[in-house]
């Protein structure tokens, strides 16, 4: 099947261009081919833009064993709606992603199932650093340092140095300090309302376990990447140790604040908490000026009757992955970014940063994953027309202009107009480690 996208507006390395791109095989064949070039289809393109498709580096899926709240099916007709064609998930399902048996497992489960490209991370406990020295298909290690489910708490110093010295994969951390949370909820005392949430999980909580990550990987000369960072104080910690340091923001933390609580309650809980307008402000400019490596959403749903049981039984997590491109495009209608940022942050580097092969850019030869975005779409985010199971965004009745309007996923077409395509399926992602 060849399939001619053609009088594009094309995101390229090195620089955007009306052009087009043939694609053949779920590969990008070429890149401004002949003018008479023949193919199968022809996608007339004019006046919308060719991206690479989306990489989220950091979702959570349900599956196996939440699959009330998400499953991959649910979920990865989401990202193909949203241009995100491949996802890394995180460990903290039921079984936990702890072994290579568990990870095989889940690989062959989603190959079954998924609409879109994916891969795993490995979870890290206390007592598991033989499964983690010799993990493979694995973009690398994640580590909660910070409460977690089930085992995944990593917060003694001895288990993380030995983590850090003994593995070769790159880590990853939920970056909260435990000691920090226990004393603020005992200063806190009980609680009274959602707003609470910030107080414990406040600033100091996240800056004492960004500081600390960032000493061991300096130490032990390991690459880290911080997850989901919430605070401007992180920055300071990150920049000092840029040789073995990456980072991301989500969507929650550049849009919501602690003011969203009175409007949103328990829809904007999360770990890390929201935060105050001046980390929005301080955040978005450090995404400006390419302090920050990643936009990634840290899709987290639950249902709805679970995130309106009264604080502090409802769970923290909110999904994103539907509607975070569109989030980003729409600043870019508004002024505040480019296009190429846009698709360094959300396509180029996460490629890098886990070393995904063939993916994050268009190029020829490259695997054939990409999205078509009109930029003068204007559309509303609403609960009833979600795709991820849970049926809910905390953006619903939000007006964006700019969305995906056809994905490709290795050169099959997956969503189009509204329509996706349930058969397709992704692939394992590969990894240069």
């Amino acid at each position: 099947m060849r399939t001619l996208i053609e009088n594009a507006t094309v995101v390229l390395p090195e620089g955007t261009a009306k052009t087009s791109v043939l694609v053949e095989d779920g590969r990008i064949a070429a890149v401004d081919p002949a003018a008479h070039t023949r193919a199968d289809e022809v996608v007339h393109a004019e006046g919308l833009h060719l991206i690479p498709g989306v990489i989220d580096d950091q979702v959570h899926f349900r599956e196996p064993g939440l699959t009330h709240k998400e499953d991959f099916a649910h979920a990865t007709r989401a990202c193909a709606k949203g241009g995100v064609t491949t996802f890394l998930e995180m460990p903290n399902t039921i079984p936990q992603t702890t072994t290579q048996e568990r990870l095989a497992e889940k690989l062959a489960l989603a190959a079954t199932k998924c609409l879109v490209n994916f891969g795993f991370y490995m979870g890290a406990t206390t007592s598991n650093l033989d499964e983690l020295r010799s993990a493979t298909r694995t973009p690398g290690i994640k580590i909660f340092i910070g409460s977690s489910t089930g085992d995944l708490l990593v917060d003694e110093q001895e288990a993380l140095e030995r983590i850090f010295a003994e593995t070769s994969l790159p880590i990853c951390a939920h970056c909260e300090d435990e000691a920090t949370i226990r004393a603020n909820r005992k200063a806190v005392g009980a609680p009274s309302g959602v707003a609470d949430h910030s107080r414990i999980r406040d600033h100091q909580a996240a800056f004492v376990a960004t500081s600390r990550a960032a000493d061991l990987a300096t130490r032990h000369r390991h690459r880290f990447h911080v997850l989901h960072v919430s605070t401007v104080a992180e920055l300071a910690v990150i920049d000092a140790a840029r040789e073995y340091l990456t980072c991301e923001v989500c969507p929650h933390h550049l849009f919501f604040n602690v003011s969203d609580y009175e409007r949103l309650g328990t829809l904007v809980q999360m770990n890390p908490s929201v935060k105050y307008p001046e980390d929005n402000e301080g955040l978005l400019k450090a995404l400006a000026e390419g302090r920050i490596d990643v936009v990634a959403t840290d899709h987290a749903p639950h249902t709805l009757d679970e995130k309106n049981r009264p604080y502090p039984e409802s769970p923290s997590g909110l999904p994103a992955v539907e509607n975070s491109l569109a989030l980003m495009l729409d600043q870019v209608n508004r002024g505040r970014f480019t296009i190429e940022q846009v698709v360094t942050w959300m396509c180029t580097n996460p490629a890098r940063v886990w070393n995904i092969r063939n993916k994050g850019e268009i190029r020829e030869g490259w695997d054939a994953d990409l999205v078509l975005v009109d930029m003068n779409k204007t559309a509303t985010i609403l609960n009833e027309s979600q795709e991820t199971k849970c049926r809910w965004s905390p953006w619903h009745g939000t007006e964006l202009t700019g969305w995906a309007v056809r994905t490709w996923v290795m050169g099959r077409e997956v969503f189009r107009d509204g329509r996706i395509d349930g058969t397709v399926r992704g692939r394992e992602a590969s990894f240069d480690v």
